[in-house]
Formats: structure tokens, C-alpha cells, sequence
């Protein structure tokens, strides 16, 4: 495919200038070559402005500015505690059955005020449906692709070689307008993860092709409120050097503009989920708290209680939280430019 050039000035990794983002996301200016309305100037917040170097910036960030959810078809307020358990039934041996119908989609969507990027999506939503089931369930989705792309879909855990969703095995890439079944049995309980393994494989997952899969275990964990976050970034000058924005489920600096709301004392269980690509780590650090720490999920002690953890990409964990005091603590990359670059939020803790 024919890749957009690199923007043109400042550095080569980056191109942005940051102004004020730890006080509310506001004053941000970020230098993007993505897709800009034409209009962009005069309707957008921020309009252009000059960067470092001599460049032209892209729109900006400004206090109280906002993406356009409802034409995105996406919010990541929602996605937070949106649990996909799929279509259920039994078997004839009375095992359950769930059922998913999962499509590929060329989607653009609004990254930041103003700033559109080509993705490429699962359902239509970046990151993907949370799929949730328990082991031992027997899976089916239907994989549909209406992307302009070949895509298919590869799923962390256990399962025979031809449901692996990879090139030359099993039903391997599916083409433009073609779909396959993937079936096979939820294992190992724990925290998984689902994506795009078609090459350049590093573009299919930069674009938007991956979501969260959970098993859980036979016995249920505690009753808490459950969270999904994903982290991630955009490349929006289709370089492969780096990302220009950083974010949680799909939005740079959401949870600035839209604190997560949870109440002080309740067990809070978050499955945090690594997906960033060109950057080889990210890291979660929540301030004024501690939490147990589950590597993966797949056992039911904590590996270690601590307020940062690290992950590759492709890691994940969960975190387990009661918060103490009220008031609205703030979560972010441990990693001062992811979090300059959209990866920050806030939790707002109520009585």
C-alpha cells in the first residue's frame, strides 16, 4: 500500500510541541499527518500553529475539546464495562455454547479534535469487543471480512493449530469479502488477548485490529467492578517510527475529559491489556494506590502489590483496587511522553 509521507519537519520520531497537558489535557499541540478536514482551520479546536522547527502543527487539544463519539459509533467510557458473553446455548452433550459474529471494517475515526486516522477495526470500534466467557466453554465466532484488506484473527490461549488464525494453516488469511469459523475450547482462565496476524503484521495491529478475551475461571472471582483497558497508540504518519498519540481504549486523554467513576472501598478489578506497537514497553501507574497485581490472570494469588507495573506488548495482567480516600487520582504511562501524548487519566472516587 502507498504510505503517506513523513511529516516534514521537527523530529523525525515525533513532530509535536506539548503545552500544558497535565493540567486537564488542555493546550496540547500535536504535529499529525493525518486525515484533516478541510475546514480545519476555522470549525476545528485549535486550528494550525506553528511547532518547533518551523513546522506546521496539526489541531490542538484545548480545554474542554472533544472527539465526536457518536460519529466515531464508539466511547471509551462505555467500553470500560461493555462485556461481550456472545450468543448462548448448549451443546448435545450439554456443554455451553457461545457464539460471537466478529467483522473487519475500514473505518476513519476522530483520534483527537479534528485529527481523523484510516483504521482498521474489529466491529467497527478500536479496540474490539471485549469477548468473555469460562473455561471449558465451547467457542464459535464467525469471522467476516469486510475490510479492503486481507485480515484474520488470532486468539491468545490454548487451541489446535488450524484455529490459530495465521497464514497457512487452518483456513489461513482470509481474503476481501470472505469469512471462516473459528471454534475451539476456552483454556487456559485468565486474561487473553485477540488480534490481526496477517503481514506487515506490526501495520494490522498499529491500525486498530485487536481486543481483549477473557476466560474466567470455573470458580468466579470475587464480585468487583470490572474494567477493560486497553492501552495502545497511533503512528499517524504511517512511519513505523514511533506514535505521535498514545491512548486507552481508543481515545487520547478520554478519561481527562471523562474521569472512571468508582466507589471508595469496592474491590475494582482492572484487566489491563498491552497492545502498543513501535514502542517495545508500556506501563500503568495509578497515583495515591496500591493494587494486587495477576500477572495474565491465570492464577488467583497476586504476583505482587505496587501502584506501576510494566508490560510488553502482547502482556497483560489484572489489578485489583480499593481505593481508600475519595477524590479523583490520576493513572498514566510511567513513561512521561506516552503520557504527554494522551496515555493519562483520572479515576473520580465517590462515597
Amino acid at each position: 500500500m502507498t504510505r503517506p509521507e513523513a511529516a516534514e519537519t521537527g523530529s523525525s520520531r515525533r513532530r509535536f510541541l506539548i503545552g500544558g497537558a497535565l493540567a486537564g489535557a488542555a493546550g496540547v499541540t500535536v504535529g499529525l499527518r493525518a486525515t484533516l478536514p478541510a475546514s480545519a482551520d476555522e470549525g476545528q479546536p485549535g486550528g494550525h500553529e506553528h511547532g518547533h522547527g518551523g513546522g506546521v502543527a496539526g489541531p490542538t487539544f484545548r480545554k474542554g475539546g472533544t472527539v465526536d463519539h457518536a460519529a466515531n459509533g464508539f466511547n471509551p467510557t462505555a467500553i470500560l464495562r461493555d462485556f461481550d458473553y456472545g450468543t448462548v446455548s448448549r451443546t448435545a452433550d450439554g456443554r455451553v455454547l457461545r457464539e460471537w459474529e466478529i467483522y473487519a471494517a475500514d473505518e476513519e475515526i476522530e483520534i483527537a479534535p479534528g485529527v481523523r486516522f484510516p483504521a482498521w477495526t474489529f466491529n467497527s470500534r478500536i479496540p474490539g469487543p471485549t469477548l468473555r466467557c469460562t473455561e471449558g466453554d465451547r467457542l464459535r465466532v464467525k469471522f467476516t471480512n469486510g475490510s479492503a484488506h486481507p485480515h484474520t484473527m488470532h486468539f491468545h490461549g490454548i487451541h489446535p493449530a488450524d484455529m490459530d488464525g495465521v497464514p497457512g494453516s487452518g483456513a489461513g488469511v482470509i481474503a476481501p469479502g470472505g469469512s471462516t469459523v473459528y471454534e475451539f475450547d476456552a483454556e487456559p482462565f485468565g486474561l487473553h488477548l485477540y488480534h490481526c496476524h496477517v503481514g506487515p503484521l506490526a501495520e494490522h495491529i498499529a491500525r486498530g485490529l485487536y481486543g481483549t478475551f477473557i476466560v474466567d475461571p470455573p470458580q468466579p472471582r470475587p464480585r468487583a467492578d470490572e474494567l477493560v483497558m486497553v492501552m495502545h497508540g497511533f503512528n499517524t504518519t504511517f512511519d513505523g517510527e514511533g506514535n505521535q498519540l498514545y491512548a486507552v481504549n481508543g481515545i487520547p486523554f478520554h478519561y481527562m475529559h471523562e474521569p472512571v467513576r468508582v466507589r471508595r472501598g469496592e474491590l475494582v478489578r482492572v484487566y489491563l491489556v498491552n497492545t502498543l506497537e513501535y514502542d517495545p514497553i508500556n506501563s500503568f501507574h495509578l497515583h495515591g494506590n496500591f493494587f494486587d497485581y495477576y500477572p495474565t490472570g491465570t492464577r488467583l494469588e497476586p504476583s505482587e502489590f505496587t501502584d506501576t507495573v510494566v508490560q510488553a506488548q502482547g502482556q497483560r495482567g489484572i489489578c485489583e483496587i480499593r481505593f481508600k480516600h475519595p477524590g479523583q487520582f490520576m493513572f498514566h504511562a510511567h513513561k512521561s511522553e506516552f503520557a504527554e501524548l494522551g496515555w493519562m487519566g483520572m479515576f473520580e472516587v465517590t462515597e
